[in-house]
Formats: C-alpha cells, sequence, structure tokens
C-alpha cells in the first residue's frame, strides 16, 4: 500500500526537487567543461615559463567541479527512483549520499572563499616573472615574449599597472585597437577574469545547496510516512 494524503504531496515534491537537483547537477557539470576548455583560461594555463608551468589550482578546482557535477546527476537519478518506488532502502541511500555531498559542497564552498583570489595573483606572479624577465635578461627575452604575448592577446592588456610606464621591449609585444590606444594592466585583467568566474560558480552552489536541504528534509518525510504506512 502506497503513501497517501500529505506525504503524497511530499513524494512528488521530492521527486521534482530531485529533478532539479538532477539538472543542476548537469548545469555543474557543463559550467566546469566549459570553464575547462574555454579559450581565455586554457590558453593562458598552458603557458610555461623557463620550465615552469602556470599555477594549475584552476584546473583542480575545476576536476572537482566535474566530479561533483557527475555525482549530482546520479545522487539526483537515485532519489527520483526512491521517491516513485517508495523504497526505504533507496531513500535511505540517497539521504546518506546527500549528506556526505552536502557535507563536501560547504567545506569545497569555505575553501573557494578562503581562496578566491589565489588563482588570479598565481597568474600575476607567473606574468611578473616573464615581464621582469624579458626586459632584465636578454638570454630569456624570447621565452618571455611568448608567455607575455599570450597574455596579452588573450586578455587585451598590457603591463603591471595603469600607474606605471610599459617598458619599451614589453610595450612592443601589446595590442593596440582604434578604440583603445593604451589597454588595461594586466593585473586588473587576470583579476576580473576568474573573480567573474567564481561568481558564476558560487552562484550555481548556492541554488544547488538550498535544494539540497529541502531533499533532506523530504526524503527523512518520505521515509517515515512509508514505514508509519507499510505496519498497518
Amino acid at each position: 500500500m502506497g503513501v497517501e494524503g500529505f506525504p503524497k504531496c511530499i513524494k512528488y515534491l521530492l521527486f521534482f526537487c530531485n529533478f532539479i537537483f538532477w539538472l543542476s547537477g548537469g548545469v555543474i557539470l557543463g559550467v566546469a567543461l566549459w570553464l575547462r576548455h574555454d579559450e581565455q583560461t586554457s590558453n593562458l594555463l598552458l603557458l610555461q615559463f623557463e620550465g615552469n608551468p602556470a599555477p594549475t589550482t584552476f584546473y583542480v578546482s575545476v576536476y572537482i567541479l566535474i566530479a561533483v557535477g557527475a555525482l549530482m546527476m546520479f545522487v539526483g537519478f537515485l532519489g527520483c527512483y526512491g521517491a516513485i518506488q517508495e523504497s526505504q532502502c533507496l531513500l535511505g541511500t540517497f539521504f546518506a549520499c546527500l549528506t556526505i555531498l552536502f557535507a563536501g559542497e560547504v567545506a569545497a564552498g569555505i575553501w573557494g572563499f578562503i581562496n578566491r583570489d589565489t588563482i588570479s595573483k598565481e597568474l600575476i606572479t607567473f606574468y611578473d616573472a616573464a615581464y621582469d624577465k624579458a626586459i632584465s635578461d636578454p638570454k630569456s627575452k624570447q621565452a618571455a615574449t611568448t608567455v607575455l604575448t599570450a597574455f596579452h592577446n588573450m586578455l587585451h592588456c598590457c603591463g603591471k599597472s595603469d600607474f606605471m610606464e610599459v617598458h619599451k621591449e614589453v610595450s612592443e609585444l601589446c595590442e593596440k585597437t582604434p578604440s583603445q590606444d593604451k589597454p588595461a594592466n594586466c593585473h586588473t585583467r587576470l583579476q576580473e577574469l576568474f573573480s567573474h568566474k567564481i561568481y558564476l560558480i558560487g552562484i550555481s552552489a548556492l541554488v544547488v545547496t538550498v535544494i539540497m536541504i529541502f531533499e533532506m528534509v523530504f526524503s527523512m518525510v518520505l521515509c517515515c510516512a512509508i514505514r508509519n504506512s507499510s505496519s498497518y
């Protein structure tokens, strides 16, 4: 005998929330894949200078997002199936997976907030190293030129700061457009690039967290209702 009355409404609410959760997992997976293959970030993060690769913090974070998105889609499907079948076992498994996922998301959110500026700072340091080598070390100029040109072309920027004159060796590598004789400095462009992407991730994570809280409550209520209905 299936659940009736209010528990039946909870059953369909849980199914609906899980469907949204499954879609959210797909969105996060899609956003993570876009971040991984985005032309600006991928080209910058594949650069090497004097044998030192660009910082990999961003890619590590993206791979974690890919795993989270795939796991969310699996858990969402499990919740939908468990709700429709009114299975205490599936709902219990779903609740356990959701709790682990929720704890992991909270931990990842705290880590991301603490390290929100790390990626841009690491790339700024990487850019500055190439910049300094280009103007001070003729032996490293060719390698430094390759790195600086990639930054300038991708971000339409030049130099370290708006308040300092760009050295001649570097200014020759800068892109100039008819509407912008003096491009923005690369420090600002890098901060803007990654802060925009972090905001996208943060908004997605906030929406998913709210959905997860409702799902945890609904799954426990439905599980108790199924147990009570089976006892009669």
